[in-house]
Parts: structure tokens; sequence; C-alpha cells
């Protein structure tokens, strides 16, 4: 946790935003493997971690704008449960470690909540993403399950996502910690990728590392030599010389900042001369997207100059045909990026897109593409110092993709079929950053983690 001032800061900032307000923060409660006491490692809902910054299962904030009170709502440990778990803090400790200095029963928190709505007053929460976050809400608000979801206030998410979007030094720097422990997760792997190795020695290789520094994964590894297939989860294949292995894995912080990586990597240590053209293509794609990064710009622009960089490089290459700004605006190039170039990042990997994409990623007069690929972009709206965000272009082989459009004739004119077929065995790359807007441009959190063809082959050499 950070000190209790942030979060009292952090509370008020929000509350002075939306004033005769009454806003309700839920926490998230354990989630059972397969059955009660089996249980899967506590995730905090985020928004509630923001605020007030307890990472426990079962409680809940109220922020009473309009009587500028603040109420952590919560149960006293008991015998019984210290028996499993060993002595525990009270409530009102737990709410002084946060700034509050009012705490009550959990069991309280519907009756506060059926006074104010019998006064008139709307309860403000924001959209839940768990089913037993929905049914938690109809019960203390005495609805219908199937109202719940829309009953979110847009009002209360514009306000948490402002917030939220813009990191602080403190933020900054628990990002950048969690980093230096993704680095050498990433090094580790390039080092273990040779041939004939299981993907999930690997993988168990990287999540023993995170481990061992008593952190959780930001997310299930993607290990794949089969790195065509974007959110490929399966760890069963060996590893053979000449493959390349995508590598998307990031770690949790103490204080709940992910961080987000990915590499590609050579199997054998050398990538080959058609491997390294399509590497080089990539990473000229995230350079000059993060060379444009700044204040005002917007991330749809970026996301088009990163295609507009891959169309330009692989027309050379006789993958395209034609002006390479109407290859992107056509939508034609997403035959080999098909996904957006990146999303916020913080105390969620995708940070808060759980509140509604378009809401986090939209508005300020971008709205979302219909186009396939660019459709895919979770975040276009312009960029504002303080942000921090992934910049993930990559360049796919996808068999299916590939023989769908030639067999509808899609953008036939602009894409030369034959040659994107003689590399369906191909796979995939992908290079990924976590990325801080500043006030004049941008730059890229954490220390430096092997980019380069020249260096993923140096650290793979050096065994």
């Amino acid at each position: 946790m950070f000190a209790p001032e942030i979060y009292r800061q952090r509370r008020a900032t929000l509350a002075a935003s939306l004033p005769d307000s009454l806003i309700l923060l839920l926490g998230n409660v354990d989630s059972p493997m397969n059955y009660t006491d089996n249980i899967f490692p506590f995730i905090q809902d985020s928004n509630f971690r923001y605020y007030f910054g307890l990472n426990e299962p079962g409680l809940a904030g109220l922020i009473d704008t309009a009587n500028d009170s603040i109420t952590l709502f919560g149960n006293e440990a008991e015998v019984a449960d210290i028996v499993w778990t060993g002595p525990q803090p009270s409530l009102s400790e737990r709410a002084a470690t946060a700034g509050v200095t009012q705490s009550q029963p959990y069991t309280q928190l519907k009756q506060r909540l059926a006074t104010a709505q019998a006064a008139g007053i709307q309860v403000q929460y924001l959209a839940p993403y768990r089913g037993e976050t929905i049914l938690e809400l109809a019960h203390l608000l005495g609805c219908d399950s199937g109202l719940v979801k829309a009953g979110f206030s847009t009002a209360l998410t514009l306000q948490v996502v402002a917030q939220r979007e813009i990191k602080s030094a403190d933020e900054i720097k628990e990002m950048e910690t969690v980093l230096a422990i993704t680095r050498d997760v990433h090094h580790a792997a390039m080092r273990a990728s040779q041939a004939n190795v299981l993907e999930h020695q690997v993988v168990g290789l990287m999540e023993g590392i995170v481990r061992s520094h008593d952190l959780q994964l930001a997310y299930p590894s993607i290990f794949s030599r089969n790195g065509e297939v974007l959110h490929n989860h399966h760890h069963h294949q060996k590893l053979q010389k000449g493959d390349l292995v995508l590598n998307d894995t990031g770690a949790t912080s103490s204080g709940g900042y992910a961080s987000d990586i990915t590499r590609t990597i050579p199997v054998g240590g050398k990538f080959s001369p058609r491997q390294r053209e399509l590497y080089d293509t990539v990473l000229a794609m995230q350079t000059e997207a993060i060379a444009a990064l700044k204040p005002g710009f917007t991330y749809l622009a970026a996301h088009k100059l990163a295609a507009k960089v891959m169309v330009e490089s692989m027309t050379k290459l006789d993958f395209f045909n034609g002006n390479a700004d109407d290859v992107v605006e056509s939508g034609a190039y997403a035959i080999a990026f098909p996904h957006g170039l990146g999303h916020q990042i913080g105390l969620d990997v995708h940070d808060m897109e759980s509140l509604g994409e378009n809401l986090v990623g939209y508005g300020d007069g971008v709205e979302r593409s219909k186009l396939f690929g660019m459709g895919y972009l979770r975040l276009g709206k312009p960029l504002k110092a303080g942000m921090v965000i992934t910049v993930e272009p990559g360049i796919y082989f996808i068999p299916a993709l590939i023989a769908t459009w030639k067999a509808e004739g899609r953008h036939s004119d602009m894409i030369n079929y034959a040659k994107f077929e003689e590399y369906q065995d191909f796979g995939g790359i992908r290079i990924e950053d976590n990325v801080l807007i500043t006030t004049t441009g941008s730059r890229i959190l954490g220390p430096h983690i092997a980019r380069s063809a020249a260096e993923v082959e140096a650290i793979m050499a050096a065994v």
C-alpha cells in the first residue's frame, strides 16, 4: 500500500467531481477453484484498491459526498477464522491504513443503502465484471440481477477513468520495480529457448522467477512456437531449431501494478534471413510509433503509423501492392497485423477495461473503427501526460485468415496472396514495451530488455 494520505487525496478528488453523490465501491471476494475453501490467488478489484488500497476480500467502501463521509464496511475476524488464518487486524485498523476513520460491519451496508434510496438518493456504482459482484449488488440494492449491469453510473465511470489513467510518480516507481523482475524473466526465457525444450518448461522457469519474488503473473503467459495464435495459452509443444517463439509474459507488483512485455525468440539463437527482415520490420513499427507519441497525439494515429511502416516494408518484400496509406485506410494491412497497437496499463494489465472499453479508450472526438483489425484497437483517443500504455505491433501469418480472405477476394488488388501463402508456416512476431507519456513525448519504462535482433541473439549466446 501507499501512504494513507494518497488514498485520502484520491477519494477527495473523486468526491469533489461528483457532489451530492453516494458512491459504492465493492471489493472482490475469494473465488473457489473447486470447493469453497480451495481458492484461486486473490485479486482485488482495481477500483476499490485504487481508492482504498486494501488487498483483502469481503470489503466495501461508501463515499457520501453530500455529507463528506467515508465508511469502510467489512467483517471482524472471529476465533473460527483465526484458527485457520492466524491473528488479523481489526476492521478499524485496516480502515486506518487507508486513511479512513469510520468503519462498520458489512451487515449494516444494505440498510445504509436502503435508507439512502428511501430518501430518493441514487447509489452510484461501477459496471460489475464478476458474477458474484452482480449478485451482491442486486442483494444490496434490492433489485433484479438482470438490471444491475445496465444500472452502473456513466458519470462515476468517466471520473474514475480520468483519475486513474494519469499515473503518479509513486505508481510509475511501482511499475518500474516490477519491470526489473520482468526483464529477468524474459532474458531467462531467451537463454532457455533451445531445441528440444518443451514450452511448459520455459513457462515454469519464468513463473518460478516471479514466485521467487513472492509475486504473481499479471496474466497467463503466452509462450508458443505458434505465435500466429494471438492468445495462445497452450504450452505442450517441443521447441525446434529454426522456430520463432512468441513470449508475452508480465508480472504484478506487490502493490498490484502490472507489467506486460512481449519478445520474439529464435530457437537455436539466430534469426534466419527471412525471420530477420520481418523482425526488423516489427521493431521499426514499434520504434517509429513510440517516437511519435506525445500529449494530444491520438493513439489511433499511432496505430495507423505502425501499420503504414509495416506496409511500406512488406511492399518491398512483395506482400502488398499500391500506396501504403490506401492499404492502411482500406483495412487490407490487417491480414498481417490483425490487432490493436496497445492499451493502457496500470493496476489492470488492460487498465480499467472492465469499466467498458469505449468509455476508457475512446471519446474526445475519436470513435472506434468498424474495420477488421483496427476495430480491435482498445485505445484510440488523444494521449495525455501521465498515461502508461503498451506499444505492441506485430506481424502474423494466420493460415485461416489468409485462406478466407483469398476465397472472398478481399483486397485482392492490394494483397499478394501467393506471397502470403509462401509464409503460412512462419508463425508470428510481436515486440511489446510499456511506455509513459511525458509532457514532451514518451519514454519506455523499466530497465532495458533485449529488443533488437542482435541483442536477443547476444542474450541467447550467453547460456
